[in-house]
């Protein structure tokens, strides 16, 4: 098979064939870089493999290309990198492993190419492409890959078995690549991702991190977290997630399965927005009807108050997977607090006041949170659909009226802390919290307009019935 490369492409592994050749070494493009070829896919990551001294071969080649960047060299792992063009370009010696059984650090020596692509974690990222003189371009392929591309079938090289056990993050790939390119996970293969998934837990949190932020963008994410779910890999890492399987029974009334609930808003979600953290906000929307689950006679299951246990969850979920304590999580705390809050309106008359709270509380998130408030519509009852997406678009109606009337996206109160202790000459103290949040919730309720003089006289008002004297 014939693999056509771009004009940069051709630059860069024309000069590695000559450096190569010149250092009498074998080298070859091998893995992803190959099979997004294949597949016509965008790639801008080269990975090449030397039997020889990979290091030296890249700052050869650094030097040949002109405004390459400096050569980023690590030994520990035998490696070096640098870029040029808009391609990252990594250089690593051919090598094999062989693994003790109670640590996923392999034993590394020098290898062949045959050795190197043994060790791959599947077919399809085994192939390689030739840069040696004698069969420049030649595509090697001892484990069938491409075939296995053409029949979009995930298989490992060696028996899956000892493919997983030398290194259980293969098991995550495997559920990656199929969600990422819609391939099928050969049977057996699969049998062995289920028999070893206890091995997963000597896999840092970091790399399983890093995997779970792939799946979550891929354009069916809903493919990688069923196949963790129905393999048995989980629980081992993502316990409250796996918990929400499964649906209850008593008196004849069960509730619907919260995990493929959950799987069904994250797909429709995501077939609307790539927000990664979004995507995130809609796995976790129900992660703590578990704790809240109850069975009340008569009225049948109830969560209530999940979306407040969710949220306060949400911290040690982002910590236990590596993901950034930050604004990030805090938005996505804020939205699983929030994602009840505008269906639960159409339930009454929807206040001015209402309106109000939900666009203060949900501020620069609330187009995320009415996404994600229609991506939670998943009944199979057309009409009961019907009626609920008519309805959120009642309450973005409202919502537009009344920004319209005080522009409160985004809102702060017009009566800072800072205003009031000046006002009546305090330091920090209860009674400035007081007054605060007095003017904010009369704002808020309607009380007085979103204006300073307004909410001025306001704040003099609460503070005579605090027995304070302002200093005018």
């Amino acid at each position: 098979m014939s693999i056509q490369f771009s004009a940069i492409e051709e630059v860069i592994f024309e000069r590695i064939a000559i450096e190569a050749n010149a250092m009498g070494i074998s080298c070859y493009v091998i893995g992803g870089f190959v099979r997004d070829k294949i597949l016509s896919r965008p790639t801008n990551d080269v990975d090449i493999v030397c039997v020889g001294d990979g290091i030296t071969l890249a700052e050869n080649v650094a030097k040949q290309l002109h405004n390459a960047t400096k050569v980023s060299v690590f030994k520990h792992f035998g490696t070096a990198h640098f870029r040029f063009q808009n391609i990252d370009i990594e250089f690593v010696g051919a090598r094999k492993e062989s693994y003790r059984e109670n640590s996923r650090n392999p034993e590394v020596t020098p290898g062949t190419l045959q050795d190197d692509q043994r060790r791959r974690d599947l077919t399809i990222n085994a192939l390689a492409i030739s840069l040696c003189a004698h069969n420049y371009g030649e595509l090697i392929d001892p484990f069938n890959g491409l075939n296995d591309i053409e029949k979009k079938v995930l298989r490992t090289p060696l028996p899956p078995g000892q493919t997983f056990n030398d290194d259980p993050l293969r098991m995550l790939r495997t559920i990656r690549f199929a969600a990422q390119l819609d391939f099928n996970i050969e049977p057996a293969t699969y049998e062995a991702l289920k028999n070893y998934a206890d091995r997963i837990r000597i896999i840092t949190p970091e790399r399983i991190h890093d995997e779970l932020q792939k799946m979550i963008m891929t354009p069916k994410p809903s493919v990688a977290f069923a196949h963790l779910h129905e393999t048995g890999l989980l629980p081992h890492f993502f316990p409250s997630l796996a918990d929400l399987a499964g649906a209850e029974y008593i008196d004849g009334k069960g509730h619907k399965d919260n995990f493929y609930h959950t799987l069904q808003v994250l797909d429709y979600l995501a077939e609307k927005s790539n927000k990664r953290w979004l995507r995130w906000a809609a796995l976790l929307h129900d992660i703590g009807k578990p704790a809240t689950k109850r069975f009340e006679p008569g009225a049948g299951w109830t969560f209530h108050g999940h979306e407040w246990v969710g949220a306060q969850m949400i911290p040690g979920i982002f910590k236990s997977l590596r993901m950034p304590l930050n604004e990030h999580m805090k938005y996505v705390q804020q939205l699983v607090l929030l994602h009840l809050r505008p269906i639960s309106l159409t339930k009454e008359n929807i206040t001015d006041s209402a309106v109000r709270r939900l666009l203060f509380d949900a501020g620069d998130a609330i187009d995320d949170l009415m996404l994600l408030c229609q991506s939670d519509i998943t009944s199979k009852n057309a009409a009961k659909v019907k009626r609920f997406r008519e309805n959120l678009l009642y309450v973005e109606e409202r919502m537009r009226e009344v920004e319209s009337k005080d522009h409160l996206r985004n809102w702060q109160p017009p009566i800072s802390g800072e205003l009031i202790m000046k006002t009546f000459q305090l330091s920090p103290c209860k009674e400035v919290g007081l007054i605060k949040v007095a003017v904010r919730e009369a704002i808020l309720d309607g009380h007085i307009p979103n204006q300073y003089n307004e909410a001025f006289a306001y704040m003099l008002e609460k503070g005579k019935e605090l027995h304070l004297t302002p200093v005018l």
